[in-house]
Parts: C-alpha cells; structure tokens; sequence
C-alpha cells in the first residue's frame, strides 16, 4: 500500500514535469522562475511545501512528544510570524529588484550591485556549501525511510539512488513551472490528511478531554507554558535562526523573485502564518497527545511517534497513505534544492568564471545539466555517510547536517538586508559581515564552546550548540557579522564600481 502510494506520487509528478516541460520556453529564467508568473496560491504552497514537508510528520511530532506542545510557539507562531515579516523586508524588496534589472539569483544581485564578480561568487559559493549536505539529508532520509518501508526488501543505497534518479529527471523536465505546481498539490495534501489524521484520533479517543486527562496524569508539565526544555533563550534561538535561515536558502530565496505580481507577494506573506498554524497545530497536538495516550515511541533511537499514533487508532490503509505521503513531501523539499543548486552554479560560478557570454538557449540547456551533477556528487556523499551508519543512528546524522546548515545560512540575511536598504554598505564592509560571521560559526558548530545534549528527533535540527547564558551560537555569529557590516562599511569608501541606485526608484517595476 505504502509503496504503491510512492509510485503514484511519481508517476504523478512526471505527468506534471512533462506537462511543465512542454509549456516552459527555452530560456534560464523561465527554467528557473518560470517566468515571474507564480500566483500567489501557487507561490504560497510550493514555498510551504518546500520549507515543511516531511518536518510536519516526523520531527515536530516528536519534539512535542518529548517536550511538550510548546514547540507551536516556535514553528506555528514565532518561524511563521517572523518568517512572513522577512518576507516582506526582505523578499519584497529583492521581488522589486528582480523585476527591474531581471536577476535570478541573491548573488547575480548584489554581485551587481557591488560591482564585483568575486562577490557574486562568494555567496554562491557559501550557498553551495551550506545546501550540499541539505540535500545530502533529504537523500539520507528518503532512502533510510524506503527501506523502513519495505521492511529492508529495498535497502538504504538502492532506495537513496532510486529516489535521486527520480528527481534528476523530473527537474530536468519540470523546471520551476512544474516543481511548484506539484509542491501545490502536496502542500494541499498535508493540510487535508493532518487534519484528517487530527479528527480521527479524536473520534477514536472520544474526544480531546480523554487525551488531556491523560498528559494530566502521565506529563503534567505538558499541560503548563514554557519551562523545562523551553527556555526563553531556546525558544528564541531556534525561532530565529531558522527564520532568518530559510529566508537565505536558495530554494526559498529564489521564490522571491517568482511572483507574478506585488499583489501575489503582499497575499503570500500575508497567508503565510495562518498557514503554518493550520499545519502545526495538528501535527504538533498528534505528537504531544501520544504521551498522554500512553504511546511508547523510542525516539532516541530513531523511532517516529506520528507513525505508532496512526497505527493505534487508525486503519493500516490511512496510516500507510500518512507516511508514504510523508516520502513524498520529502522529495517536494528536494526537487527545488537541486533546481536552486544548479541555477546558483550556472549563473553564478559558470557564468562569470567560464564564459560570461554564454546564450540563454545554452545556459537553460547548462541549468539542466547541474541538476544531474549536483544531484549524483550529493547521492555519492550520502551513500558514504549513510551506509557507514546504522538506522538506529541516521537521526543523528541528519540533525547534525541540518541544525549546521540553518545556523550557516542565518549568517548571510543581516548583511543581505542591510545591502538592501542602505546605501552606505560598501564592498569591503559586505565581505567582511559575510565572511567574519562565517568564520566565527563554523568552528564554532564543530568545537562548541558548550553543547545541550537531547535526543535524536528526526529530521529536525535540535543539536543548536550553545554559548554564553543560553544562547546559540548562531545568534552571536549573525550579530557579529552585522557589526562588522556597518563598522568596515563606514570606515572605506564604496569602489568606483559600486552602484547604489540599483536598488533605489523601483516603483516603476511595480505595476501588477
């Protein structure tokens, strides 16, 4: 059942990339956005697909499982509130440059912007970097979860490879037009069958009184607001640094150039925490319930608490059509990671260092072929680390790439923004905010200064290490590049090059 779930959503996806590829033009930026057109439920859900997916089945479930339902505050209301309005700092201004001068990429803009080829390059080169082992996850994931699936009839290597495989071919074909109308389809699907999932414990429990008598029992601490795990400073340092984290991943990040129109992006980040809420609450509720209800789920040693829910109350066909989806919304997340990769590499690494004069024609046909490498040199990463590892500690894994990877792209959003609104950054003060934060983060997520241990959790990044009075380095790291931004900036002088009104008088590129 489970399996046969995966294969339509296949067979599905490539219907729709085959469709998308008939109606895509033969240019990069209708490859990689689609030609500005996204409207704005299509933009809304293939943004939401893309960030949530298989985190809404797995991690926060158990996070509420073990925690309590308080992580709402952190993913429902805190990521999605702060998360909308960095959207609108930040994503809407970059909508209105991209209109006007027709980039595609963060560092194709401000490599304009500043004048520097080198520029457009380091960013593209600290995107790679950080998104790599992202996608490295999702393959991990996907191939650990096909074999659990299966029962080991497909093992880890074989389902990791089939999976990757799928998606070179589907994004080759789909491009941005076909990605997103499938993310709409299952962003569509998560909402339904967690509410639908919600509904039917409830009925089964007979009712919501039952569950809470039960955590009043078995986890009284679960029924109160913060403490306990939640602290101030937790809280705020996830909430944080995966907002500010998100806002720079290339598969995010080049959403924003995708609207088809101002009113498109003012209705999305609008919509957006009233949509993360009707996804969380459900979930999250499923997860901490489960504890009063007396569910055993071993989740610290890779065990899903979501999955024991559904098998106790309710039947093996809906449970079966809950994960399978999950796998599914897995590959929503990666599809998008390797189309974002590879326009990253072609228009900003390629382009300026091979040949900065390559056709359009040529570069889409370019864009196409880093899919397959991209997507192959992540697969040979994550055959290496996953088959060293056994199932009961791929979890581990996973959170160490991910927590690593929203801490590493939450350093470049205060220098973006500030590059974005003031006209005093200067070259120098925009390298030294990019680079000074990231040499101070990455040693510090390899040798923590402290570290919190807590259990694996699924594909969530809880490993955030910690410093001084609680909070993650991530937070130290982004405030440090900021300073530096602003004092380099104001010590040099903006180079020759430089040209500061390419991000002013963009109204004219407003009209809807």
């Amino acid at each position: 059942m489970q399996m046969g779930v995966v294969v339509g959503y296949l067979l599905l996806a490539l219907g729709i990339g085959l469709v998308a590829y008939r109606l895509t033009e033969r240019t990069a930026e209708d490859y990689y956005l689609a030609s500005r057109t996204l409207g704005t439920v299509v933009l809304l859900f293939t943004t939401f697909a893309t960030l949530l997916s298989a985190f809404t089945f797995f991690g926060g479930p158990n996070i509420a499982y073990l925690y309590g339902p308080e992580w709402i505050l952190v993913m429902g209301l805190m990521d999605g509130i702060i998360f909308a309005i960095l959207w609108y700092v930040i994503g809407y201004k970059q909508w209105l440059i991209g209109r006007k001068h027709g980039y595609v990429t963060l560092g194709e803009m401000l490599g304009d912007r500043f004048g520097s080829r080198n520029l457009r390059v380091l960013i593209a080169a600290i995107s790679l970097f950080w998104l790599f082992p992202y996608v490295m996850l999702q393959q991990i994931g996907a191939g650990t979860a096909l074999a659990a699936l299966t029962e080991g009839a497909v093992p880890f290597w074989a389902g990791a490879t089939l999976i990757t495989v799928f998606m070179v071919i589907y994004v080759v074909l789909a491009g941005m037009r076909g990605i997103a109308w499938t993310d709409t389809l299952q962003g569509a699907f998560m909402l339904v069958t967690v509410w639908a999932a919600l509904l039917w414990v409830m009925v089964a429990i007979d009712g919501i009184g039952t569950a809470t008598d039960g955590l009043a029992a078995t986890a009284p601490e679960f029924l109160k607001l913060g403490g306990g795990f939640y602290t101030p400073q937790r809280i705020l340092t996830f909430a944080i640094s995966i907002a500010f984290g998100v806002t720079m991943f290339p598969q995010v990040n080049q959403r924003f150039f995708a609207g088809d129109s101002e009113t498109v992006l003012k209705r999305s980040f609008a919509l957006w925490p009233v949509l993360v809420l009707l996804l969380f609450v459900p979930a999250f509720l499923l997860g901490a319930w489960a504890k009063g209800l007396g569910v055993e789920a071993a989740v610290g040693e890779g065990q899903n608490v979501l999955p024991l829910v559904l098998a106790e109350y309710t039947p093996g066909w809906f449970a079966a059509l809950v994960i399978a989806g999950a796998i599914a919304a897995m590959m929503s997340s990666s599809d998008s990671m390797l189309l974002s990769g590879s326009s990253y590499f072609t228009r900003d690494l390629y382009r300026p260092l091979i040949d900065a004069d390559i056709s359009d024609r040529r570069e889409e046909l370019l864009g196409r072929i880093g899919v397959a490498v991209f997507a192959t040199s992540a697969l040979i990463g994550s055959l290496i680390v996953g088959g060293e590892t056994s199932v009961g500690v791929v979890g581990e894994v996973l959170i160490d790439i991910g927590d690593t990877a929203f801490g590493g792209f939450a350093q470049l959003a205060l220098p973006v923004a500030l590059a974005l609104y003031w006209s005093r950054v200067t070259r120098p003060g925009l390298y030294a905010g990019l680079l000074g934060s990231q040499a101070i983060y990455v040693p510090g997520v390899l040798l923590p200064v402290v570290e919190v241990t807590v259990p694996v959790v699924g594909s969530m990044p809880l490993g955030v290490p910690e410093t001084y009075l609680g909070w993650g380095i991530s937070l130290y790291c982004m405030v440090f590049g900021v300073v530096l931004t602003v004092v380099v900036s104001l010590v040099t002088t903006p180079a020759p090059e430089e040209n500061a009104s390419r991000f002013s008088d963009l109204r004219a590129a407003d009209a809807d």
